[in-house]
């Protein structure tokens, strides 16, 4: 398969829903519109931020269905099908293809870890062959999946093993890794860097493209980051990431970037609703403080 890279910013969106916990998928066009309208690449559903794992199989089709229905040729829906049962996540994948996504990823499975490059590569294999005409992207990210193994190996193994696979949505710190990843056969994957706070260091490695939970709502303020950094102006692109480091340290003080930042979209004109168990969702006391610190950073979303 040819690799139809995608570059820019592609959020990571958080999963709308009533003060009951329901999905409010009637809030994803909405919302769509306004990723588009901030220059937005597309959106990686169902994932970490979107609390895919949090939800049955059905609600992540609906999610996934209402996010396709927003798909265009310049802003692309990959979703997430990851599951601890790669039954599940094949169903997930040919659930996505069937609609029309753009690519599908998955991470590795949460329980009974694989422990060897070629485990992780047939795990993948068995859910990349159910949508085998649209892309397919593993779902780094060592930090939740507790999978730390080398994405060189597991691109040089799974190239032969896996017919669509496109890259790898690398959230994780190692960059030599990444480098790696990137310059590996002549730069062909599509390596997508995950960490917003560290997207200029992801910059300087090489990276075209960026996933990320805080491009929901400071896409614009990431997009001048990268414009100075492609004019030369590393002074001007390390403040604005120093300011969007600003906002994430509140964000984690606060909940977390999931529990904190679906909070936050309310401020930006998407009603996103409350998280769900295990997290905690903010009291209005400390929602409200959480607001005054966010608007005292002086970063305007």
């Amino acid at each position: 398969m040819d690799i139809n890279k995608i570059n820019g910013l592609i959020a990571a969106p958080f999963t709308p829903m009533y003060e009951n916990g329901s999905l409010n998928t009637g809030m994803i066009k909405n919302y769509a519109g306004k990723l588009k309208n901030d220059g937005v690449s597309g959106v990686f559903v169902c994932g970490t931020t979107g609390e895919g794992m949090l939800m049955t199989l059905d609600e992540r089709k609906e999610v996934a269905e209402a996010w396709i229905e927003e798909q265009t040729s310049y802003f692309r829906v990959i979703v997430h099908v990851g599951t601890t049962s790669y039954k599940q996540s094949c169903e997930l994948a040919a659930h996505a293809q069937d609609k029309g996504a753009f690519a599908t990823g998955t991470m590795g499975p949460l329980f009974l870890r694989p422990s060897r490059t070629e485990e992780l590569v047939g795990f993948c294999s068995e859910i990349a062959s159910a949508a085998p005409d649209i892309p397919f992207y593993y779902y780094h990210i060592p930090s939740i999946s507790g999978i730390k193994l080398p994405m060189t190996e597991f691109l040089s193994q799974a190239a032969k093993k896996i017919p669509n696979l496109a890259g790898v949505k690398f959230t994780d710190n190692d960059f030599m890794d990444m480098l790696e990843c990137i310059r590996l056969d002549d730069g062909k994957w599509n390596i997508l860097h995950g960490y917003d706070e560290l997207l200029l260091a992801g910059l300087s490695f090489g990276v075209k493209g960026a996933v990320g939970s805080t491009y929901n709502f400071m896409a614009q303020l990431y997009y001048k980051l990268i414009n100075c950094f492609e004019k030369g102006d590393i002074d001007g692109a390390r403040n604005y990431q120093a300011m969007s480091i600003k906002v994430i340290n509140i964000l984690v003080k606060y909940g977390g970037a999931i529990v904190s930042g679906k909070a936050l979209m309310k401020s930006v004109g998407i009603e996103c609703g409350p998280v769900r168990l295990p997290l905690k969702n903010p009291d209005k006391t400390m929602y409200d403080k959480f607001i005054e610190e966010i608007k005292n950073t002086g970063v305007i979303f």
